[in-house]
Order: C-alpha cells, then sequence, then structure tokens
C-alpha cells in the first residue's frame, strides 16, 4: 500500500478580504494565510513523543501557541522575564528545527488581494480564503505525489460554519479539480479533479489545538507568512538553513510554482 503523508493546517489573520485591524500592527503585516507542516505518518509517533518530552521538561500542560509565546501572553505571561523567554525561545527553536516535518503555506496580502480582485469580483472577495486553502492544498499534494505518497489533511477546528466552508473546498478540488482560470493559471500545472482524487485521501478532517502536530503547524505558520514582508526575518531564515520549509527542498526555479505561495505582495518573493 501506499504510504501516507499528513498535512496540517493552521490560519493566521482574518478571513476577512475587508477586514481592518482597530491599530496598525507592529510587525507590518496584514495578511490572510493557511499553512502549517507536512510529515510523513511513520513519524507521527516520535513527534508526539518529542512533543510530550519538551513540554514535561518546561512544565508545560497547555498547547504550545505562537501568538501568546510571542507576547508573552495568557499562559505564557512567565516569558514576559527576559531571562526566562531567552532559555526557552533558545529551547523551542531547537526543538522545532530537530523534527522531521516541511513547513508550506499560503499567504495572502490583504491589501494587494483587494487592489487586484475588487472591481472584478466585487461579490466575491470572500473567496480569499478559498483562494489560500485550495492553493495549499495542492501543492502539498504535488509533494506528497513527488515522494510516491497519498496525501492525508487535517485542520484546526475554528467554527462550525467555518469548519464545513473548508470541508466544502476540499470536497470540491475532488469533485471539480484546481478552482482557478485555466488560462492564467497554466503556468502551475493545476491538478485536475482525478488527480485530487488519486492523491488526497478522504475528508479534510478537523483537530483541536490539543494535537501536537496542529500545534508545530502553528508555530511554524507565523514565521512563513512573516517571511513574506521581511525575508530578512530571524526565525524564518533560521528555517529556511536548517532546511524545515519547502523551499529549501526545491531548486529555486521551482519555488514559485511548488513552494510556498506568496500571492498578491507588492513586490513577488
Amino acid at each position: 500500500m501506499t504510504k501516507e503523508m499528513h498535512l496540517y493546517i493552521d490560519d493566521s489573520g482574518s478571513r476577512d478580504p475587508d477586514h481592518v485591524d482597530p491599530e496598525k500592527r507592529r510587525d507590518g503585516m496584514n495578511c490572510f494565510a493557511f499553512g502549517g507542516i507536512l510529515i510523513n505518518e511513520e513519524d507521527v509517533d516520535g513527534l508526539y513523543e518529542a512533543h510530550r518530552t519538551f513540554c514535561e521538561k518546561w512544565r508545560i500542560t497547555y498547547p504550545l501557541h505562537s501568538w501568546a509565546i510571542r507576547g508573552g501572553r495568557e499562559d505564557f505571561g512567565w516569558l514576559k522575564k527576559p531571562e526566562n523567554a531567552h532559555a526557552f525561545l533558545t529551547a523551542l527553536d531547537a526543538f522545532i528545527m530537530g523534527l522531521p516535518v516541511l513547513g508550506i503555506a499560503a499567504v495572502i496580502d490583504r491589501p494587494g488581494y483587494v487592489l487586484r480582485y475588487k472591481e472584478m469580483h466585487q461579490d466575491q472577495l470572500w473567496f480569499m480564503c478559498k483562494t489560500a486553502y485550495c492553493i495549499l492544498v495542492e501543492r502539498a499534494a504535488k509533494h506528497a505525489h513527488s515522494q510516491g505518497r497519498q496525501l492525508r489533511v487535517f485542520f484546526e477546528e475554528c467554527g462550525k460554519k467555518e469548519d464545513r466552508t473548508l470541508i466544502g473546498y476540499h470536497k470540491a478540488l475532488k469533485k471539480e479539480g484546481s478552482p482557478f482560470n485555466p488560462t492564467n493559471s497554466a503556468a502551475y500545472d493545476s491538478l485536475t479533479s482525478d488527480d485530487f482524487k488519486a492523491i488526497v485521501l478522504g475528508d479534510a478532517k478537523r483537530r483541536t489545538k490539543k494535537v501536537p502536530m496542529l500545534q508545530i503547524a502553528d508555530l511554524m505558520l507565523y514565521p512563513m507568512a512573516k517571511g513574506g514582508y521581511d525575508p530578512a526575518y530571524r526565525p524564518y531564515v533560521s528555517m529556511m538553513e536548517a532546511g524545515k520549509l519547502i523551499d529549501a527542498a526545491l531548486v529555486p526555479e521551482d519555488r514559485a510554482k511548488l513552494g510556498i505561495k506568496y500571492s498578491c505582495f507588492p513586490q513577488a518573493k
């Protein structure tokens, strides 16, 4: 039987194209992203064990949450102390770099998306999240297939309506294939519905933040998204250098069509 590769998906940012933050973000980001990690099925148990060992060492009984860790918020308020933050973040970095995973994402710059599509598709701007999901799953499927594997998809539950919508996107890929204009997307070698049915197993499955793979997806997604705005962002650079992002596994000329997708950015990476 063909072995499986698993994709664990988290999201970042509001799915509303017209969303306006109450105050300008200090990190300069204004995007929506779907992304996370790819892991071979036989490596899942090892990740569970590595996660358990790491959390026990740091006496953590709650999920590793990127937003809380970055700001020393909520359960991670103890990171407000610089000495705690330095020791923990150094250990967290080493933990992630030692995992058998590849980060992959589809990141859409919100202002660029609205500027490009609002006049053309005034009633369909909400498809921003569909765009990100379809690009992500297609690229993950291509990578799995290139490794002689089939793909199984898991995502972090968000809400009943949002989860149903995501499962609907997934079903549509297998029923109808890539939703993008075939002329405009010809250079990307879009998969057909038969391709998706052959490579992608079953429906997308919802899981909670308790699942370690989704915690790692969360931790890796922010640096991938930030990398679209600041390619010199240290965590992004570190993951590239350690070979933990799919772009690091591709020759440079293949990254535009197979790697992390940065869409509608003022300057394409």
